[in-house]
């Protein structure tokens, strides 16, 4: 499911993939390892979702 929500944020914004993973959760390789199949805990989670609807809002309000 999360996984999912990244995908379609990247596809958005147009965002690289290791940017990403940078900036939402200090991890470049995050969304290479849930696409093979790395399970995030629930903070994770939570802090990836936060970045990723605290993005958005930054853009909107711009």
């Amino acid at each position: 499911m999360l996984l999912q929500k990244i995908e379609k944020f990247i596809a958005v914004t147009g965002m690289p993939v290791t940017k990403f993973g940078r900036l939402a959760a200090h991890d470049p390789r995050l969304i290479g390892d849930l696409r093979n199949g790395r399970d995030p805990r629930p903070a994770m989670v939570e802090r990836v979702e936060h970045f990723m609807n605290e993005y958005v809002g930054t853009v909107h309000a711009a």
